[in-house]
Order: structure tokens, then sequence, then C-alpha cells
């Protein structure tokens, strides 16, 4: 049995969440660099049985494309070519930066530690964003 990852993509930065191995639960994984995204996918896949890859997938508020939109639909296009056994997802993001920000208010983060870990508001989305798939299964 296969974990799940999900893939939270930013222009600068990209969040990714994995499921422990029954699936059960989403973990904020690792924050990385969007243009290491690839490489860092490739080696996570050949030390973990990774079944599944969940993109964010972003509209704007009224469910039309936005600026990310075709950057998501790129990445998946490559993603299937690379890793042609993995299973692709695509999960609604809207709302999920809000939500984790949240999250990160409601476990005590104080604003000047929010606005210095940025990284941790992409991971989280990205777990918010594994955590809608599953409660979708």
């Amino acid at each position: 049995m296969g974990r799940v990852i999900a893939i939270d993509l930013g222009t600068k930065r990209t969040g990714l969440a994995v499921t422990d191995v029954l699936k059960i639960t989403a973990n904020p994984l690792e924050t990385i660099e969007t243009s290491k995204l690839v490489d860092y996918l490739t080696q996570y896949f050949q030390k973990e049985d990774v079944e599944t890859i969940v993109l964010g997938y972003p509209k704007s508020l009224d469910g039309t494309d936005n600026q990310m939109t075709p950057r998501v639909i790129s990445l998946k296009s490559r993603l299937s070519k690379l890793f042609p056994e993995k299973k692709l997802v695509l999960v609604d993001e809207r709302y999920t930066s809000k939500m984790a920000m949240q999250s990160m208010i409601a476990m005590g983060s104080k604003k000047k530690d929010r606005k210095e870990k940025a990284g941790n508001l992409d991971k989280i989305s990205a777990a918010i964003i594994l955590q809608t798939y599953l409660e979708q299964l």
C-alpha cells in the first residue's frame, strides 16, 4: 500500500505533504524551491512507495482559472510522463492558504513568526489539500 503525496505549487516555493502508510493522516512534509520539485520527487519516490500524487488545483473564487492554473496543468502533464505508474489527481485548493494561516494562528504562531516562516504555510496548505483528498475517498 503506497502513500499519497500532495503538492501545493507556487512560483518560488512548493509545499509538500504526505500520508502515513495507512492513508489515515495528512502530514506536512517539506517546502522546497519550485525549480527543484521534480528532482525532489524523483529521489523521494526511490525511497518511499507513493501511489498517488495530488495536485492543488488553483481557481479563482468564481471558479475560473487563475494565473497558476496553466502551471499546474503543465506540471500534471510532465509528472504523468515522468511517473506513469502514479495516479494523478487534481483537488480544488481555493481557501487552503487562508485555512493554513488560520491553523498557524490557532497553534499560537505569532505574526512575526508567520511572516518569517512562509515555508510552513506552503506545506500546511499542501496538508490541507491532501486532507481534502482523503475525505473524498
